[in-house]
């Protein structure tokens, strides 16, 4: 991306050129309508899964899926707002550095450190829902990507914390992608010798399974914008 050196001159006038390049841009489209003027801007709020633990950058969650959503027509902007080891509480205390002013949407994706360590479910849930609060009173639109708890930790602990994401959903209108790992979950072959992180190719069937719940929430922000 970097910028060949110019003299004055000569940089004037292809700032100049391009810029009446990208007005051409934008009034192309359909009906020759006004196209949209700026990427919509995403945030994924997560933890090592989505951070991209053990992979390359550009093999990480967000990064693979604007590749996808651009390659599927979006003008997108994916930001990868991914630490790994967080929590929920963790996603919360951090929320509003992590998702600036200027942001459309946000996807959340946590719990499974919560779930992992054996924290009460009702933690992770009110941790959840003050960040789904936060961002909806700041204008910022959400969908939930969910998480299963293991099933060694019994029946009692699966069914309340496996329902955080749904009820959740549910309460405040959200688009959900249920489970961030299906489909990757248990599988060698997607996931890093830990067997927790998926793999650049376990990564790569998360974005192709989890596509049309994202285009959902792309969708209601189009419909917010319009």
């Amino acid at each position: 991306m970097g910028l060949l050196r110019m003299n004055r001159q000569r940089g004037a006038l292809t700032g100049q050129i391009m810029a009446f390049l990208a007005g051409l841009t934008l009034l192309a489209g359909a009906g020759g309508g006004l196209a949209q003027e700026r990427p919509l801007t995403i945030v994924v709020l997560g933890d090592s899964l989505s951070a991209g633990y053990g992979l390359p950058r550009e093999a990480a969650f967000p990064e693979a899926l604007e590749r996808k959503l651009k390659a599927r027509g979006h003008n997108i902007r994916m930001v990868n707002a991914g630490v790994s080891g967080d929590t929920a509480t963790g996603g919360l205390e951090r929320l509003d550095w992590s998702v600036p002013d200027g942001t459309d949407g946000v996807i959340v994706e946590l719990g499974a450190n919560d779930m992992l360590r054996g924290v009460d479910p009702a933690v992770t849930r009110k941790a959840i829902e003050a960040i789904v609060t936060r961002l909806k009173a700041r204008g910022v639109a959400v969908m939930l990507a969910g998480m299963y708890a293991q099933r060694n930790l019994g029946p009692a602990y699966t069914e309340r914390f496996d329902a955080i994401y749904r009820e959740l959903a549910e309460k405040h209108g959200l688009v959900l992608y249920p489970f961030f790992l299906e489909g990757v979950a248990g599988e060698r072959a997607l996931n890093l010798p830990d067997g927790l992180h998926p793999t650049a190719k376990g990564i790569e069937r998360i974005v192709e399974r989890i596509i049309p719940a994202v285009e959902s929430f792309l969708r209601r922000l189009d419909a917010r914008a319009g």
